[in-house]
């Protein structure tokens, strides 16, 4: 079966099959077909067409749409988690908690619908101004280009559809290549909605398509979620445009001195582990570098070794699986590589170090050069870095010292050291007591440096999709 993409909410099928296979032994996932460049040109058209339209749909309408798909995608979990693993070779216990994550997305996009509103200002504190009123409210800044990466098919994917329905904006969604199976099963659950026709489409498209429409004026906004060299090439080429990009990281994670009891180097080791290694290590807060203070740096490395190793990993579909294939053999080849260039400078492998087709075995390194692309950009991959420091000082110029700043985590008890972190590492957020690994997709989040601009989480994104519009009233009496 060919499963159809959508143009402006209806399905279309294209001559240029393209097939989708597992990169965990080459099953294939699912057939699509490359959206033509006719019914690209109707989305975009479509899109523009729409945009009054969907801007006047009334906020009950949208958060019903947002609400439908919540629902739907809580009743076909199972069915879309298997996908998700099928496409990407996400472990399943991972893709059912990304289906449940996207839930919660469109719940929350419905929710901030319905509280979509203006705020009222009284502006007869100067008193040129006595009997007037502003009500300030946000509006569209026009239809959205969205394009979604390969990690997260869904949650991702809800994170640029979920916003935009929420203002009334229209959204052209380009799935990632590898992985656009999900987002089209999305289409299917948005097809039984009263939306606008127009308000969206999902097209699969080769990346030069997608690059004119970076460019067409019709859609005045592009939301961006990928690589750091894709997303400033997107900035760079569309300049009057409103970009939002989520990058790249190296997120960081800090151990503090007071963390030596039994309890709190157990807690700190498996999340460390855990979520150095999730998704393969193809999440951009994946736990990269770990600076931990000489008092604890024994002990606590010898438990994340312990942990890393008890990880199982294998089969995606398998429930027991913890780690599964990175995204192809070109993606673990090149983390393969990045660790020999370590090891090659003086750094030691703990654990791991292997690769097997499009899978790298879970690797805890240490003793690596910071120079060293394991510790300075992002492997994107299952690999930790451990480094022992003397303070907390060199700690915090450590996670600094990065042309990254998206999250870091810092495990203390330290109510002080807490507020300090907050102040003075240069990341969008930062996380006390966990890893960096943790978002809330009700939360902003985004990064800072080369992690890229605007922020994500349901609200903060909707109003990066609006501009204010201010409606001043005169011969009021307040």
């Amino acid at each position: 079966m060919t499963t159809p993409y959508w143009v402006a909410g209806r399905p279309r099928t294209g001559t240029d099959v393209l097939e989708v296979r597992s990169p965990y032994d080459g099953a294939l996932a699912g057939r699509t077909t490359t959206a033509t460049l006719e019914d690209v040109e109707a989305a975009v058209a479509g899109a523009a067409g729409a945009r009054a339209a969907c801007a006047a749909t009334p906020a009950h309408v949208r958060a019903a749409a947002l609400d439908h798909v919540s629902r739907r995608l809580a009743e076909r979990a199972e069915e879309v988690a298997a996908l998700i693993t099928a496409e990407s070779g996400k472990p399943l216990k991972w893709a059912r908690l990304e289906v449940a994550r996207a839930v919660s997305t469109f719940r929350w996009g419905a929710e901030e619908a319905r509280r979509w509103s203006g705020t009222l200002q009284r502006l007869d504190t100067d008193p040129a101004a006595t009997g007037r009123m502003a009500l300030v409210r946000r509006a569209p800044r026009g239809p959205v280009l969205g394009i979604a990466p390969f990690n997260f098919p869904l949650n991702l994917v809800a994170h640029k559809v979920a916003p935009a329905i929420a203002v009334g904006a229209p959204i052209v969604l380009k799935p990632a290549p590898a992985t656009p199976m999900t987002a089209l099963l999305l289409g299917e659950i948005l097809a039984e909605t009263d939306l606008p026709a127009g308000c969206w489409s999902v097209l699969p498209l080769s990346n030069d398509v997608a690059a004119q429409l970076v460019r067409d004026p019709r859609l005045p906004v592009v939301s961006f979620t990928g690589s750091v060299p894709v997303g400033w090439s997107i900035r760079e080429s569309a300049p009057r445009k409103h970009v939002t990009l989520e990058l790249g990281g190296n997120a960081a994670v800090v151990v503090g001195p007071d963390q030596g009891d039994e309890g709190s180097l157990a807690w700190a080791a498996s999340r460390i582990a855990t979520f150095a290694m999730y998704q393969a290590g193809q999440s951009c807060i994946s736990v990269q570098r770990v600076f931990i203070h000489r008092d604890v740096a024994e002990a606590l490395t010898e438990r994340v070794v312990e942990a890393v190793q008890k990880l199982v990993t294998g089969d995606p579909t398998d429930d027991a699986t913890d780690v599964g294939p990175l995204i192809d053999e070109q993606a673990a080849c090149r983390v393969e590589s990045w660790v020999e260039e370590a090891v090659v400078a003086g750094g030691r492998v703990l654990t791991g170090g292997t690769r097997d087709g499009a899978a790298y075995a879970p690797t805890v390194l240490t003793d690596v050069p910071a120079e060293a692309k394991v510790s300075c950009e992002e492997v994107f991959g299952p690999v930790v870095v451990l480094d022992p420091v003397d303070s907390v000082d060199e700690a915090f110029t450590r996670v600094n010292d990065s042309r990254f700043g998206l999250q870091a985590g810092v495990f203390t008890r330290d109510l002080q050291l807490a507020f300090r972190a907050a102040r003075e590492l240069e990341v969008g957020g930062v996380v006390i007591g966990d890893v960096p690994s943790f978002r809330a997709d009700q939360m902003p989040y985004g990064g800072v440096k080369d992690s890229g601009t605007g922020r994500e989480g349901v609200c903060a994104a909707m109003e990066d999709l609006t501009e204010e519009r201010v409606l001043v009233l005169t011969g009021v009496d307040v």
